[in-house]
């Protein structure tokens, strides 16, 4: 029997600060973004005392330090190498994995054997990935990539399945999906959610109770995909499930903010060079980019600024220096010169689709495949020597705008220096 396991790492990124901070066990913590805007991680305890995923960071201060609740700044270099073990000791199990995001990702659990031996077989792996990392995590096992995700869900919520659910049998099925919220199911979420309302569709079960030419009118191809596994029919690829339609990479400047446009241009160039980086990693390109910049509302003695330029791609692409180039070009169509300290900026890039699917362009002057050999280049040197050891000239090495980080933690694992020291 085709089974499909969807290793979900529990409130990762808290978990990870946890790890060298074994104090905070059972207590409650949020890691905010990585501009200390807002938080973007918390942990169950935080969850309980009404702090909502999103949430403003100045505005829930006092609520934070009320309820004694620790916060950190986002530390990527820590949560992206606790991944790369997490992710080591799965591939352990199974002959197939399937990375999907940070912290989650794809067994391939078939033809290995009955019912009970399975599920013993995957609370081994829990406890195994929970004591060699410290990161629990839960598992949901069904013969869909969609039905597993929903199983991980269960898994993470309720207690009783012991962190692995499995859903093997059309009666667990049924059951599932009648409990199942129907904007919480991969390929339909919110942007569909009142029209289906509308038709009297609230749970999945309800969803896979309509037709398939009705799926297909109202969801397109995708929602069809969706509806076939929801009712155990396997036809999505790891590349095929939900991305993102846009990425961000934005920060808060640290002081009052920037006034030079040298330092502005910096810290844009390597935004985007991020988005880049990030689009490749998913095999997808953009059709546009937004650049944008402003200076802090909370100054009111002095002169606001507020920068926000987008512009279409003439070709849909991910490559670093096309948009590098295209971001500064944007930046400096609108910058205003002045007594302005901006405190914020960042590049969005959207539009996006799999970079298998791209238009070409009739009076494209640009060698398309001679960039993507020279892109792939490079990936594979800074794959190997760490992000940026080759980069562009405008990237620079100043760091005149170093985000805003003022609670975050050490680098226990990637950086000697800080290194936890066991005292005698």
């Amino acid at each position: 029997m085709q089974l499909f396991g969807l290793a979900d790492c529990n409130n990762f990124y808290c978990s990870c600060e946890r790890v060298f901070h074994p104090d905070l066990r059972n207590k409650p913590v949020v890691v905010l973004s990585n501009n200390d805007g807002c938080v973007i991680a918390r942990s169950e305890e935080s969850k309980a005392l009404g702090i909502g995923m999103g949430e403003v960071f100045y505005q829930v201060k006092d609520k934070l330090e009320k309820n004694n609740v620790a916060v950190f700044s986002s530390n990527y270099n820590l949560y992206g190498d606790m991944s790369r073990r997490v992710m080591s000791l799965l591939s352990t199990y199974t002959p197939k994995l399937d990375i999907y995001s940070i912290d989650e990702a794809f067994l391939d659990l078939s033809d290995m054997g009955s019912q009970e031996w399975l599920t013993t077989y995957c609370r081994g792996m829990v406890k195994d990935i929970t004591k060699g990392t410290g990161i629990p995590i839960s598992l949901g096992v069904a013969p869909t990539k969609t039905l597993a995700k929903m199983a991980s869900k269960f898994a993470k919520k309720y207690k009783g399945y012991q962190s692995v659910c499995l859903i093997d049998t059309d009666e667990k099925r049924e059951k599932a999906l009648r409990l199942f919220p129907v904007e919480d199911v991969w390929g339909i979420g919110h942007r569909h959610t009142k029209k289906l309302a509308y038709h009297g569709i609230h749970t999945a079960w309800d969803l896979t109770q309509r037709s398939e030419s009705w799926i297909r009118k109202e969801l397109t191809i995708n929602g069809v995909r969706t509806w076939k596994e929801l009712r155990g029919e396997s036809c999505i690829s790891v590349e095929e499930l939900p991305h993102k339609q846009s990425i961000c990479t934005s920060r808060s400047f640290s002081g009052i903010g920037l006034n030079r446009l040298a330092d502005v241009e910096e810290a844009v160039a390597n935004f985007t060079a991020a988005c880049s980086r990030k689009l490749r990693e998913g095999h997808i390109v953009c059709g546009a980019i937004t650049v944008f910049a402003h200076t802090s509302r909370f100054c009111t003695d002095k002169p606001q600024s507020y920068i926000y330029r987008s512009i279409n791609m003439p070709v849909p692409t991910n490559d670093m220096q096309e948009l590098v180039a295209t971001a500064v070009k944007l930046l400096r169509e609108e910058w205003r010169e002045g007594c302005f300290y901006y405190k914020k900026a960042g590049v969005i890039v959207w539009d996006t689709c799999p970079d298998n699917a791209i238009q070409g362009y009739l009076f494209d002057t640009v060698d398309r495949e001679k960039q993507a050999a020279l892109a792939k280049a490079i990936d594979e040197i800074n794959r190997k020597n760490g992000h940026n050891t080759i980069r562009m000239a405008i990237q620079g090495y100043s760091k005149n705008w170093h985000l805003k980080n003022e609670y975050i933690s050490r680098q226990y694992t990637t950086n000697i220096k800080d290194i936890i020291r066991v005292k005698g």
